[in-house]
């Protein structure tokens, strides 16, 4: 397997990242205690949320809150923190996976509750984990190529139907024990909102630099994990397995141009700490370096690596190279690198 797409930018800025987060808290032990039942008839433990993949809770939302209305909050922040005003937004890129309707997009209403200009361009764009990568990544090539001076790139992800749906068919009688487990990365998904305001560096010198990353595609294990509202059924042996190799295989290929050796933040999707461990021994990247999110939000999907960025910035000084990476179900990955 060979082939990273490469992408390269030159005046390219990210301005701010910001997140809002559900005020509701779901536990791993509130999740199991409702599963009580069919743990109990499969003779399977408890614990295994936070044993297996390190998962000790995670947000939802809670009465009075949408992941919209969440996102349109982290939007304004975002918008806030970059001083830039709503009306020189020239982009508008959603990136959920979340949707409560196939039309119209999701950004039709994000971009109405921003205030954004009738000029703004909005549309989504759905890749699994991803997203948020490809967002960025798509709206730094129109600031490159002039089309646009301001982009904001957004992401919202609610999980409660999801776990809900999960959480009554695992009670069935005629669920197995490969049943269970099939859909047990359901049970460590989270919810939250994350925006990013993107800018020309050359107008915002104290931005941080957006250098440029890598993509490759894996597309053969598109089988490995498939979802929807109803529920999310995954090979999780085998999507460990062929995420590793795709990681592997684009971290081996980018090294010599790109050294992201010696970086010094790895931003990564946030999964479980079975995931994060394998990436860290594939690539020999220094766990201190590596910040983790996942115990107490979950695997908030695109919205992952925003929100995990959005925490660990306060850390970084300037001139420090952050790594973003990340796998998404399909499967494809993405590493993108940043001059902060």
């Amino acid at each position: 397997m060979n082939g990273n797409a490469v992408s390269r930018f030159d005046n390219v800025a990210l301005l701010s990242v910001a997140s809002v987060l559900p005020s509701r808290v779901t536990t791993s032990e509130d999740i199991e205690h409702r599963l009580g039942s069919a743990l109990s008839r499969l003779r399977l433990r408890s614990g295994m949320l936070r044993r297996v993949a390190g998962v000790l809770e995670r947000r939802n939302w809670a009465e009075g809150e949408t992941a919209d209305d969440a996102t349109i909050a982290a939007g304004r922040r975002a918008l806030d923190e970059a001083g830039v005003d709503a009306s020189q937004i020239g982009l508008l890129i959603n990136t959920s996976v979340t949707r409560k309707h196939l039309e119209p997009s999701v950004a039709v209403a994000l971009h109405h509750g921003l205030g954004l200009p009738s000029s703004a361009i909005n549309f989504d764009v759905a890749n699994a984990c991803l997203g948020f990568i490809n967002g960025m990544s798509l709206a730094s090539g129109m600031i490159e190529s002039g089309q646009i001076d301001y982009a904001i790139v957004v992401n919202g992800e609610d999980a409660d139907d999801i776990q809900t749906n999960t959480i009554e068919r695992l009670q069935r009688e005629d669920i197995d024990r490969d049943g269970f487990m099939s859909e047990f990365a359901s049970l460590t998904l989270g919810s939250g909102s994350a925006a990013a305001v993107l800018g020309r560096a050359d107008r915002h010198p104290s931005g941080h630099r957006l250098l440029g990353g890598v993509t490759r595609a894996g597309t053969q294990f598109h089988g490995l994990c498939v979802g929807s509202v109803e529920g999310m059924f995954t090979d999780a042996k085998a999507l460990l397995e062929g995420g590793l190799d795709l990681v592997v295989s684009a971290w081996r290929e980018a090294l010599p141009e790109w050294k992201w050796g010696s970086a010094d933040r790895f931003i990564t999707h946030q999964v479980s700490s079975v995931h994060t461990r394998s990436i860290i021994g594939a690539t020999g990247i220094d766990r201190k370096r590596v910040p983790t999110t996942f115990g107490k939000y979950g695997n908030v999907g695109p919205a992952s690596i925003p929100i995990t960025l959005a925490e660990e910035q306060a850390t970084l000084q300037r001139g420090d190279r952050v790594v973003l990476m990340g796998v998404g179900s399909g499967l494809n990955t993405a590493m993108m690198e940043l001059a902060w």
